[in-house]
Parts: structure tokens; C-alpha cells; sequence
């Protein structure tokens, strides 16, 4: 049998593959089966057939690929299972909302956020914001699950030679029609791809200390995340929550200023291969994950990276 990849494009950038997709078909190839990757646009395919461990490259026609329906998807889902064994897509909205559809259209079972894929076919997913670690194995013919991408080591871009093979056209599902797309706005790096991130929570204490944070990100080349107490309180706009409610992000560094470490933001975080904690609370539970933690006050941290790199920026 082989596994199918359902592929994350990137909306507005007709043609690019996102990370979460290369991400996916690295998990994929932990089963040990031909990959194929299934996208919906002409564009796309070309830039798919050239990512490293993609045998086939599967191009379907149902109307323009930034508008589909999510029914759209499953129905193309469902025509292909018979040939998968395992269809899978990165825990992002496109595979949140057609990959349930498409295993209860073609009575196969739906595993969602998984961390690690086992070539048994055994599935590992997190349970109860990540406190509870759950192998699972599958008895149906074809599994869908959702993978976290930042569990998972992206394949090349390039190095590959896809074979594409265009599919029927599917007519678009109707009844469900895409009205407006309101993008959260975000500036500096993009979370989900940085390599270092500033996080800031409710130890912050307002938004105005939170907007000097994100100015050191910048100035660091960092991107500017939050917990959901600093979201919710209005610190921070939504786009930078990190948690399980949030964005899930693996960066080489993350810095946490006077986060606390509930277990709903660590099921967000704790993939990151260096974590530094800065909270004034020597029993704060984010000191329990990070590598580095630092009690103190977080201002008095903040003032010493912002006079050693206004110092770095004189010299230079």
C-alpha cells in the first residue's frame, strides 16, 4: 500500500508548498511506504514534484484551490482511499476540516495531532494538553490522521522528480461557499518558522511592554510569541498565542518571560531544542522543561539584552 499527503499551500502565494507540508511527508516516510502527495493547482504541482521523497504527485481539479470547500476535499479524499493505506495532513485548518469528513465517508478511522508515526502503523498523539503520551493503532483499511509539524524533520524542496498524474475533475461542493478570509495580523518573523521566539505572558503587565518585547525580537531576528493569559488580557494579539489553543511551534531557542508554564502553553513549546525561562517565582512549572531558567524580574532581563545589543549594533 502507499500513504497519501494531503498538501498545505500556502494561500496567496500560488505555486509555494508550505514547511507543514515538507514537515508531513517527513512524517510520512517514518511508515515505510510510497509517498504521494495530493494539491490542487497546476502551480503547486510543479513545486511539488520537485520535494525529495514524493514518488507521485497527484493534481486534482476542483475549482480555484484557495476557495475550496472542505467537503470539496474529502469527496477527492474518499475517491482516492481505496488505493491508501494511511492519508495524512498537517494539523493545520485545511486538514482539521476535510480529513474527519473524509474517514467518516469512507468508514475509516480519524486520529488527530500526532507527534510520531511508527512503521507497525502505530500512531503516537498527545491526550490531555500533552500530559497523557497515547499509542494508537488503527483496524481500519485506510487511516486519516493530522500530524503536528513541528514534531517532525521537513524533507527537501528540491533533489526530487515526481511523477504528476492529473486526476479527474471533481465537482466543487456547492453548499458551502467561502464568503471572506480575514488573515490575523502579524509582524517580524512568522511563528511558526522561527528559529528563535520572544514569548511573553502575563508577568508582562501590559501591552506596552509586551510591544517593547516584540521590538527586542525584532531587533534579534526572533519572532514575538504570547501565552493565552497575555492574549486574553489584551497584551497580545491572537496570531501569537503558543499552547494548545494557540500555535504549536519548535524553534532552535525560545525565551519565556514571566510565563508560568501551565500545561496548556507547554503542549505548545516544548518541542523547542533550547528553552530559557525568566520568571520571578522560583516554583513557577516552566522551570521543570526549560534548560536555562532565570529568577528574577523579567524587565531587568529585558533591560540587559537591549543594552548588550544597542552596544553590539555601536560597535558594528
Amino acid at each position: 500500500m502507499r500513504t497519501l499527503v494531503l498538501a498545505d499551500d500556502e494561500i496567496g502565494n500560488a505555486g509555494a508548498i508550505a514547511d507543514a507540508t515538507l514537515r508531513t511527508i517527513g512524517a510520512a516516510g517514518a511508515l515505510g511506504q510510497p509517498v504521494d502527495l495530493l494539491v490542487f493547482d497546476a502551480a503547486s504541482a510543479t513545486a511539488a514534484a520537485q520535494i525529495s521523497g514524493v514518488a507521485r504527485v497527484l493534481q486534482a481539479s476542483a475549482g480555484d484551490a484557495d476557495t475550496l470547500a472542505p467537503e470539496t476535499v474529502a469527496a477527492q479524499l474518499q475517491a482516492l482511499a481505496p488505493q491508501y493505506s494511511t492519508v495524512l495532513a498537517p494539523h493545520r485548518a485545511r486538514g482539521r476540516a476535510a480529513l474527519p469528513r473524509a474517514a467518516a465517508l469512507t468508514a475509516g478511522a480519524f486520529l488527530a495531532d500526532v507527534i510520531a508515526l511508527r512503521e507497525d502503523g502505530q500512531f503516537v498523539r498527545g491526550l490531555y494538553a500533552g500530559s497523557v503520551i497515547a499509542t494508537v493503532a488503527s483496524a481500519t483499511t485506510c487511516t486519516f490522521a493530522t500530524v503536528r509539524p513541528t514534531s517532525f524533520a521537513p524533507v527537501a524542496a528540491n533533489g526530487g522528480a515526481a511523477e504528476i498524474v492529473a486526476l479527474a475533475p471533481l465537482e466543487p461542493f456547492a453548499r458551502t461557499r467561502l464568503i471572506e478570509r480575514r488573515a490575523a495580523e502579524q509582524s517580524g518573523q512568522d511563528l511558526g518558522n522561527a528559529r528563535v521566539v520572544l514569548a511573553g505572558g502575563r508577568g508582562v503587565a501590559s501591552a506596552d511592554s509586551m510591544t517593547r518585547l516584540g521590538k527586542l525580537a525584532d531587533t534579534l531576528g526572533a519572532a514575538l510569541g504570547a501565552s493565552r493569559a497575555a492574549v486574553d488580557a489584551g497584551y497580545a494579539p491572537n496570531a501569537a498565542q503558543v499552547g494548545q489553543t494557540g500555535r504549536s511551534v519548535a524553534p532552535d531557542v525560545y525565551v519565556a518571560f514571566g510565563i508560568s508554564g501551565a500545561i496548556q502553553h507547554l503542549a505548545g513549546m516544548k518541542d523547542a531544542k533550547f528553552i530559557v525561562a525568566v520568571n520571578k517565582d522560583p516554583d513557577a512549572p516552566i522551570f521543570s522543561v526549560a534548560d536555562v531558567g532565570l529568577v528574577g524580574d523579567l524587565f531587568d532581563v529585558v533591560g540587559a539584552l537591549e543594552t548588550r545589543v544597542a552596544g553590539s549594533e555601536s560597535r558594528a
